[in-house]
């Protein structure tokens, strides 16, 4: 699987990155869209899509967490990171505008950035997750 992972996009999708993300078998959506028409925007890519809430989505209808699993691994997608991370195979949070990879607890972390507010010097990001069948994951970050 080809998954987009996108964050933090504050009213801003640039254009710029709808070619790739339209290549997507899916697209992750880690919070903070700030308007239901970025929300829209995003769906209208038209892969398949999932997204949480972030701590700015005030009237969007959509959890604040949500467990996946693809090719037998779990992901848990939110906005904020938990203190204790655990319980799943890989945690996908936003919030930090900042991109991670790093394993606590036996949890992998990961974070795509921000593709629409860089702030405290981090460039623009989003990344790809590429999950094999044999289960071999591979995250690759993205500048906008």
């Amino acid at each position: 699987m080809h998954i987009a992972v996108i964050a933090d996009t504050h009213g801003r999708l640039p254009d710029s990155v709808l070619p790739a993300l339209r290549t997507a078998d899916e697209i992750w959506h880690l919070g903070d869209f700030c308007d239901a028409a970025t929300l829209q925007a995003v769906i209208a890519i038209g892969r398949p899509f999932y997204g949480v809430l972030g701590n700015n989505d005030y009237s969007l209808d959509l959890p604040e967490k949500l467990t996946l699993e693809r090719e037998g691994l779990t992901f848990l997608l939110v906005h904020i990171p938990p203190r204790h991370p655990g319980g799943t195979d890989f945690l996908l949070h936003g919030h930090t505008h900042a991109p991670r990879d790093e394993i606590l607890h036996g949890t992998r972390i990961l974070n795509p950035g921000t593709i629409g507010k860089p702030n405290k010097g981090v460039p623009p990001s989003w990344a790809w997750l590429d999950i094999n069948k044999d289960g071999a994951v591979r995250w690759t970050i993205v500048p906008v």
